[in-house]
């Protein structure tokens, strides 16, 4: 599973001229599936984007967490982000879950979030989603679970 976050001071998704989420300060994560994931990995990627501390404190320091600052996520499905781009100049899929299954594992992920009491605003699966977003900072962070376990 990977994801990659972007601390912002606004956000919105759009779909046929229909906002399906906004937020303002907080995260827009960009959340792709790999084949091997499984609920027990979205859990716990749920619960190390909870934890992570990429907002200033007093001191200017990157230092505080989501719940800090009262923050909300804007989460958006993103298969794209296992885009293989190593032979030729298109891009292969084929290490991206799709269909029901990634459906039901986005969903859960933003589940697992409000479990832990985060504000969850979301795109569509599957949609021609329009994201517009203020990056503050700008701050990015990817967070990957092959790497992190």
């Amino acid at each position: 599973m990977k994801l990659v976050v972007q601390r912002v001071t606004e956000a919105s998704c759009t779909v046929d001229d229909q906002i399906t989420g906004k937020i303002g300060r907080g995260y827009m994560v960009l959340v792709g599936l790999g084949l091997t994931d499984k609920e027990e990995t979205v859990k716990k990627m749920a619960a190390k984007l909870s934890k992570l501390r990429i907002f200033d404190d007093e001191n200017g320091k990157i230092n505080r967490s989501i719940y800090d600052v009262d923050g909300k996520v804007l989460s958006i499905s993103q298969f794209t982000l296992y885009a293989d781009a190593k032979k030729g100049n298109r891009p292969s899929f084929t290490d991206a879950l799709g269909g029901d299954r990634a459906k039901e594992l986005y969903l859960y992920f933003n589940e697992c979030l409000r479990d832990l009491s985060i504000e969850v605003q979301e795109g569509i699966f599957g949609a021609d989603m329009k994201i517009a977003l203020v990056n503050d900072g700008p701050v990015t962070v990817i967070l990957d679970s092959e790497v992190l376990w």
